[in-house]
């Protein structure tokens, strides 16, 4: 990338102002690496999976609660801000905050891809390193392209060194500090 790519396009408080005003059309929207992203509305099968994931969650950690797209900040400095599908946190971590809260707290993010041009940019490139900069210690991509779920952990260096990559329909371990082990079995109903 050259130096031009690389500075951002509007500072992150001007993207807060663009993002509130956006939400109130239904337009969900990110700001990583210094860009705008515009995340499709889910459809009813990424609903299904969010659902999935949120009941063995409350099953296996019911100390921890998965926040629906709660918006956080993210990458080096926190210059990002991201609305993941979900946020593993205990309970009552985002309380008192605003919209964009600190991912202090965060013990994993999920995500699931949807049938748009930018999932690959988006979901399996630049979010695992925001969210790997950020240090949050696991990040579970549902990828309905491929199939599988992508457990992304050990975040060291901006990135997360670890990567174990699971065919739906086999168990996929959430290591610690999630220790939760995810059955993707259900997922196979819901992909095109």
């Amino acid at each position: 990338m050259t130096a031009v790519e690389n500075r951002p396009q509007m500072l992150a408080e001007e993207f807060e102002r663009i993002a509130l005003a956006a939400e109130r059309e239904d337009v969900r929207m990110e700001f990583i690496q210094g860009r705008i992203g515009v995340k499709a509305v889910p459809d009813g099968d990424h609903d299904e999976i969010i659902r999935w994931v949120m009941k063995q969650c409350m099953q296996q950690r019911p100390d921890l609660w998965l926040y629906i797209e709660r918006g956080l900040r993210v990458e080096t400095y926190r210059k990002g801000h991201a609305k993941p599908d979900g946020t593993l946190a205990p309970e009552g971590s985002f309380a008192g905050q605003g919209e964009w809260a600190d991912a202090d707290r965060a013990v994993m993010v999920v995500e699931v891809t949807s049938y748009d041009s930018d999932t690959d940019r988006r979901d399996r490139n630049e979010k695992p390193q925001a969210y790997a900069e950020t240090g949050i210690p696991v990040y579970l991509l549902v990828d309905r392209d491929s199939c599988e779920v992508l457990v992304h952990s050990e975040p060291e260096d901006g990135r997360y060194v670890s990567l174990v990559r699971r065919p739906f329909g086999k168990p996929a371990v959430l290591p610690d500090p999630v220790g939760i082990t995810l059955d993707t079995e259900a997922f196979k109903a819901w992909v095109r």
